[in-house]
């Protein structure tokens, strides 16, 4: 097997030697009925080898920065390449089973959620590709907000923190300090590495990732303590200034027995993969979608818009595609 350093989210999400972090899982999967997109000859039925196909579906994992990929992708495709584009919200595992059969025919933003799934599909049945790196760099950690750790610096160490776990108990952790989480679809080892590391801790779901956010903004706004799984980019890392727990540092060898992970989560250079026949046959859109990078920032800025301004992701792609004209040209496939 390809083994790919690990990554998180999921959706950090990653085997063997390969950190499967954040798997999100759907936000209301969209019901969809596309004839044209159908199997792994879906190329044929859009127009026949070579010849592209007529509609172009992506999916779209539950948090933001992916929604903020989509929509510049998506306004792209259709305004200058003249693709109709098809969106599907579905959690990042299952989106491979789709890669697969070919109703789905791009994912923009992997963070190794699937490790089985790739060695059957990219390593054996060889139905997927890689599509390139998104450019985007995905972190996932513990984090503090900075005025707890301002007052309470030996906090920033995992053997400082669970000195101070006596702070951080909640109703639903009880005896032991709380370490929030998120969308219980999210695949994270935190307790595994609570359990290795022997900390006075008990890991809590909060949800989602929409009540991971309000219990960020409430601790910043309260100056309450709050120790919370948390990852860039986001757009939220704008608003609220969050510190860094520092775990052992990663190692593949940490991540071998997935049962038994005592470090910190690795840095990942976030991949986008694409259905094998579309990425030969799906003509242009295949082509961009190759193309398609951006970076950190390219990223949060849309993702802010959308969640921290409300914007739709349709007018949020649209501004930020009419302020970087050079960025879009670059990803357009060479005339002639």
């Amino acid at each position: 097997m390809r083994k790919r350093t690990p990554a998180r989210r999921t959706a950090l999400a990653a085997g063997t030697g390969v950190l499967a972090l954040l798997a999100l899982t759907a936000c209301g999967a969209a019901e969809t009925d596309r004839p044209d997109a159908g199997g792994q000859d879906g190329g044929s039925d859009n127009g026949g080898e070579g010849q592209g196909y007529d509609t172009v579906v992506i999916a779209e994992p539950n948090w933001v920065g992916a929604a903020a990929n989509v929509a510049v992708a998506k306004h792209v495709l259709e305004t200058e390449l003249d693709v109709t584009v098809e969106v599907r919200q579905i959690d990042e595992t299952l989106a491979w089973d789709g890669l697969d059969d070919g109703s789905i025919h791009a994912i923009l933003e992997d963070w190794g959620g699937a490790p089985e799934k790739e060695e059957l599909y990219l390593e054996e049945k060889k139905s997927v590709v890689p599509g390139g790196e998104l450019g985007v760099v995905g972190h996932i950690g513990w984090f503090v907000p900075k005025a707890y750790a301002d007052a309470h610096p030996e906090v920033k160490t995992w053997e400082g923190l669970n000195d101070l776990a006596e702070d951080f108990r909640t109703a639903e952790s009880g005896d032991k300090g709380q370490l929030l989480n998120g969308d219980p679809g999210y695949t994270s080892y935190d307790k595994e590495i609570v359990r290795e590391l022997g900390l006075d801790f008990q890991v809590v779901e909060a949800g989602s990732e929409e009540a991971l956010i309000s219990a960020i903004q409430r601790a910043d706004r309260e100056g309450t303590p709050l120790l919370t799984y948390w990852w860039t980019p986001h757009w939220l890392n704008a608003e609220v200034e969050l510190v860094e727990v520092e775990l052992p540092p990663y190692s593949e060898e940490c991540y071998e027995d997935l049962s038994k992970v005592a470090c910190a989560y690795p840095d990942v250079n976030l991949p986008k993969y694409l259905n094998a026949d579309f990425a030969e046959n799906g003509g242009e859109a295949a082509e961009f979608l190759k193309n398609f990078q951006w970076d950190t920032a390219d990223q949060e800025l849309v993702a802010q818009l959308i969640q921290g301004e409300g914007m739709e992701p349709e007018a949020a792609a649209e501004q930020w595609v009419a302020q970087n004209p050079d960025k879009v040209q670059a990803w357009l496939p060479a005339e002639g």
